[in-house]
Order: C-alpha cells, then structure tokens, then sequence
C-alpha cells in the first residue's frame, strides 16, 4: 500500500500530516511513503529529509491522488472548497484520513461517500486510554493554548512578570482563562511561565484541582453545572439562560484582567459567547483578548476569526488556525497522532476497518459508498447502517496489482472491510 503525504490547500495552513521522522515507521509496517514536492517546507521540513528517511517524492498530483492512504490535515467539511474539487479525483477504495469537522459540516461528507472514499474523521478519536497517542484534538489544543499565550504577550502594553528595578516595582499582568479544557490548562502553564497572575473558570467544576495545580486561582461561580460535561469529557453545550448568568458573573472578573483567553469551543456546534461587547468595554484600556474558539464563531460577541479588532482601547485577537502559527512542533505532534492511528488499522500491512472496535467506530464517516456514522446519518437526516451492515466485497474496486494468480478467482479484500465478528458469522 502507497501512503501519500500532501501539501495541503487550506489558506494559511503550514503544518504537513506527517514529519520525516514518520517515514521509517511506515516502511517498517510494509508500507511505501511518496512526497508531493514541497509538502512539508512551510513546517520546517525539507524534501531531502523525507528521502533521506526513505520516502520518494511523487512525479506528479497524479501520482499523489492516486496513492491508497491520504493522510491529511484537514478534508471535507474542515477545507470544504477545496475538498469538493479533489474529491472527483478519488477513486473507490482509497483511504483519507484527516480532521474532517463532520459535525459542523455534515454535507461535506457526502461527496466522499459517492465516490467510494473510505473515510476517517480524527476529530473523533475517543477519549479512552488506549486511544490517547491518537488525539489530534489534544495535541493542535496544546499548541494553540501556548501560541495564545505568546500573541498576548506580544500584543500587551505591558510585561508579564512582576519586575522590581532601580526605576520601580513592575507590577505584574493578570491573565483570566476562560475553559480549562487541554488548551486552556497549556495556556495557564505558559502565563504562569511568563510570570503572570492566573485565574482560571471553568463551567466544569471538576477542573478545579487542575488549573491550582498549575498555579492559578480558580473563579468559582454559583451555577447549575450538572450537565456540563459528556461522557468523552467534552464540555457541553448549555442553555441560554444558562450563559446570560455566567456572563453576569462573569462581567466583573474580566474588568479586573489586563489579559482574558477564551477557549470555551463545543465540537460541531457554534461556539458560546462568554465575553459580550460591555464586558469588553469594561476592561481597560491596552487590555488584550485572544479567542480560540474564533474558528467556531467566537467566544467574545466582538471577534472577527483570522482578524484584529480594537474596541475602545482593547485589542480582541481571533486567530482561526493558532495550531498553524507553530508549524514545526504541531505537525511533530499531529503526525505522531495520525501514524499511531495508521498503524492502528493495519494488519499485515493491508487496512483493517474493523467496526466493532471503538476507536475504528467512532472515527469511520463514509464506506463502501455510504455514510455510515450514526451521528453524521443522523445530523443529514439519512437512516444509519445497522450493526449488521456489511460491505460487499464486489463494491470495492481493488488496485490493479493486488489480482490473485489464479485466473477468474475474486482478488482478495485488501482493505478488510469486514469486522471479524461479520468473518465469523460468514463462515459459520
């Protein structure tokens, strides 16, 4: 099986799937790794390291489409323009595996299910303990919780750490962190690092021990936050109600931070809005707001995602892709993720869809034609294939080179599309 690693099209986007370091994995696993030329320059990885690691570099786009395994950062609903105009040049049976933001753009799925792509979304990777290596949501979290952290300091009229110089004490700058998920708790840890004072809230209480032990004091409002986690521990979306008390509460702490980072971001679905335009006029002058959750609509009612906004004196930062602003170590951390899941569906080298596995379950969007995870189905109003769907065999065109020797006999299925429970059953 051929892996291909592209550069990718989204506007902006300068991490690349898979890091050199990568490429002896995958030959070791049985696999054969082609490079579209260029692919990993604007992440600090040359071509020349990719060969050196035994990788070739594809003759053409061509070649690249025509691979079996096209790990991506982002495909069908996550880089929906450019995805539709690829798409028609997929040929059934291929395998992408890339964030796909199924939830947030259901429609974008379909397209790859017409043209026989098998499809994986690693935004849903589990949170379960054997899946950890895996979580490509945790990893570009980390990074852009670090990377918010940089942008204010570098937008603040002010430095972080308490200074006490011949001139005078320098008192320090109060960061405010809103959502203490993977991002938030990284963007604690590097104000802290920087020597500001943190406060930290949270809509899940059982956060609490973790943002002071990073050195941060934790807001505690008086809420109903019974249902503000789901079983993944995801924050979850609340009520309207809900939000328009925590704002109230919300309002004086922010008016007393030099900094605020917003993180409060809920998968396929619009971001809350925790910080509203009078909250923002309350804060001083020179203060600074980073929203990460500017890709999904925002958390402060005055982000503009990709852009800078100052009102009455405050600078609101809504970068869309902070992951991206740090290219090198998030395409480090993304591709030891999307590699461990790789590897985690081969079997002898040849792919596995094994569906009564949960991290293959939960991640598999479209097969054999078909959308057939519950939730996409579900989110476009389509019925979702039962447990003892299967794929027919004859449904997936097999590469050219994979025909068994003996004239007339089916080639072999090469992608495993049946779960072991459905080989089980067959042959009994």
């Amino acid at each position: 099986m051929i892996v291909a690693i592209v550069k990718e099209t989204y506007p902006g986007e300068r991490r690349v799937a898979m890091v050199p370091a990568a490429v002896p994995v995958l030959v070791k696993a049985g696999l054969e790794v082609i490079v579209e030329a260029g692919a990993g320059l604007a992440a600090g990885f040359p071509d020349d390291e990719y060969v050196k690691k035994g990788a070739r570099i594809a003759a053409s786009q061509d070649e690249i489409l025509a691979s079996d395994v096209l790990p991506r950062i982002r495909a069908a609903g996550a880089d929906a323009d450019r995805a539709a105009d690829e798409v028609g040049r997929f040929r059934s049976g291929q395998i992408v595996i890339a964030l796909c933001d199924p939830l947030g753009n259901p429609k974008a799925v379909e397209p790859f299910a017409e043209a026989g792509v098998t499809l994986f979304a690693l935004e849903l990777v589990p949170r379960i303990t054997r899946a950890q290596s895996m979580d490509v949501l945790s990893s570009m979290a980390t990074v852009a919780g670090y990377y918010a952290v940089v942008l204010a300091a570098g937008t603040l009229p002010k430095m972080f750490p308490m200074l006490m110089t011949a001139a005078g004490t320098l008192a320090p700058a109060k960061v405010f962190i809103v959502g203490a998920g993977v991002a938030g708790l990284q963007a604690i840890a590097t104000a802290r690092r920087l020597g500001g004072v943190v406060t930290a809230y949270d809509v899940r209480p059982a956060v609490k021990e973790q943002c002071q032990s990073l050195g941060a004091k934790f807001l505690e409002l008086k809420l109903d936050t019974a249902t503000s986690e789901d079983k993944g521990g995801y924050a979850q979306a609340m009520g309207d109600e809900f939000y328009r008390k925590q704002r109230e509460m919300m309002a004086r702490a922010v008016a007393q931070h030099d900094v605020v980072i917003t993180t409060a971001a809920v998968p396929g679905k619009k971001a809350p809005i925790l910080l509203t335009t009078e909250m923002v006029e309350g804060m001083a002058p020179g203060s600074v707001v980073v929203d990460l959750a500017a890709e999904r609509g925002g958390n402060c009612e005055l982000t503009r995602p990709g852009e800078t906004v100052v009102h009455g004196g405050v600078t609101i930062l809504g970068p869309s892709n902070p992951a991206s602003e740090v290219p090198y170590d998030a395409s480090q951390m993304f591709s030891k993720n999307v590699t461990t899941f790789l590897l985690h569906l081969l079997a002898g080298g040849k792919l596995k869809v094994d569906r009564s596995d949960e991290i293959t379950a939960e991640t598999l969007l479209t097969l054999g034609g078909r959308v057939v995870h519950p939730r996409v189905c579900e989110a476009l109003g389509i019925q979702s294939p039962g447990a003892e769907w299967k794929l027919s065999p004859a449904t997936v065109k097999k590469p050219a080179d994979l025909e068994t020797e003996e004239e007339g006999k089916e080639a072999p299925d090469v992608y495993g599309i049946q779960s072991d429970a459905d080989r089980a059953r067959e042959e009994n």
